[in-house]
């Protein structure tokens, strides 16, 4: 089941923002994500905030639900006023957005539009499970106005994807990889999970090489995290299966690095490797950058200026906050001057361009010499005045970041 959200103030019923919340919203990129909260099953690692139909009781459908989107859509422009920019990224994830029909993904992105303006150029993904979409979809989607396509892979090999709970076929995500460039979608996402119980080295490498003969120009690889509350927490709880090791994670992470180096993509944040700067998400880079976005749906995160909130989490819930013409935010939290800069340099140092040392206190910059001295952050890069992680480094992310925050 979902974890639980954070805690927080109350947020507004009116969804008003603190005073000065949005000054400068003009000055930085501004993007919008759309929760879509519905799968058809539950994969057992999963603690996202999603729902089965037979999850979501009265008062919330998947038939309702782009229309509730749009009533947000509708209420954020609302709240934010005048100083918004036009929309620079639209991500649309879940869940699984294509659970909902191409015509229905198209409508948000026109309420997008005609309440915000979609910048030129505009980057618009939408998430798909590969056994929701075929040829017919995914041109529709194109068509619709969708630049980039992210299909759920997790692995080419069977019983690793019967251990995730996954239910496609191994060959069907590079199916709809082919599907998606013929329909004239420049940029191809595909996301791939290691260390899952049962896996072996071979495995992982028939998974990697699997994905780059789908001809991807991104790939997401992730570690399996084991969530309490999941079918695979409890599994490994009962000692059915063995938990993730952290030495063959780690052996998997570099192995992945390797392969898809040689292929011509390259790592430009932690777990997320592109074929150049044009095939970079740049919505995640949005939210890496500390940038402004508005987040739509049950248990969507919105951030603008130093205040974050999230929606409440239950479809029906969600829905009637919206039919009532309220705010669907649940809580919210305005950051201290202190802690935007933690975080920034949390981000920061994840990314192949890495971190100032103008963000680092006298304390944080020792820890930067000190990084260097071991092996994890680059020297070249520090002399010129960034913290930027070797490949060690990056297996050790965290704990450079401990340093470097204090």
């Amino acid at each position: 089941m979902p974890g639980a959200p954070p805690a927080g103030e109350p947020a507004p019923r009116d969804g008003s923002l603190p005073d000065g919340a949005a000054e400068g919203l003009g000055r930085r990129p501004f993007g919008v994500y759309v929760h879509v909260p519905f799968c058809q099953t539950r994969c057992g690692y999963c603690d996202f905030n999603t729902y089965t139909a037979a999850e979501l009781g009265g008062g919330a459908s998947r038939e309702s639900y782009a229309g509730q989107a749009a009533a947000e859509i509708r209420f954020a422009r609302k709240v934010l006023g005048p100083g918004v920019p036009q929309v620079a990224t639209v991500f649309l994830g879940g869940g699984t957005p294509t659970l909902l029909p191409p015509a229905q993904l198209g409508g948000l992105l026109t309420a997008i539009d005609g309440e915000f303006g979609l910048a030129p150029g505009c980057e618009v993904t939408v998430e798909a499970n590969p056994e929701t979409v075929d040829e017919r979809s995914l041109a529709q989607l194109r068509a619709a106005g969708v630049t980039r396509i992210s299909l759920g892979m997790q692995s080419a090999v069977p019983h690793v994807l019967s251990v995730l709970d996954r239910v496609h076929q191994p060959g069907r995500p590079a199916q709809c990889a082919r599907w998606a460039r013929a329909a004239g979608f420049e940029h191809v996402s595909l996301d791939l999970i290691y260390g899952t119980p049962g896996e072996s080295d071979a495995d992982w490498r028939t998974s990697l090489e699997a994905a780059l003969a789908a001809g991807p120009d991104h790939i997401s690889a992730y570690a399996l995290i084991v969530e309490e509350g999941t079918r695979l927490a409890a599994r490994i709880r009962r000692g059915e299966i063995p938990a993730p090791d952290d030495d063959a994670m780690a052996d998997r992470y570099l192995a992945a690095d390797d392969l898809l180096a040689s292929a011509g993509l390259r790592w430009y944040e932690i777990s997320n490797w592109a074929a150049g700067p044009g095939a970079q998400c740049r919505h995640n880079l949005l939210y890496w950058t500390s940038a402004n976005w508005w987040g739509v749906g049950p248990g969507a995160h919105s951030h603008v200026g130093a205040t974050r909130w999230w929606n409440v989490r239950h479809p029906s819930a969600y829905a009637a906050r919206v039919s009532a013409g309220d705010s669907p935010a649940q809580a919210r939290e305005v950051l201290t001057k202190r802690e935007q800069r933690l975080e920034r340099i949390l981000l920061l140092t994840r990314l192949a361009e890495g971190c100032p040392e103008t963000e680092l206190d006298p304390a944080g910059r020792a820890a930067a010499r000190a990084a260097v001295a071991d092996g994890l952050a680059e020297r070249e890069a520090h002399e010129a005045g960034r913290v930027v992680l070797t490949r060690r480094g990056r297996l050790l992310a965290d704990a450079v970041v401990r340093g470097l925050t204090g």
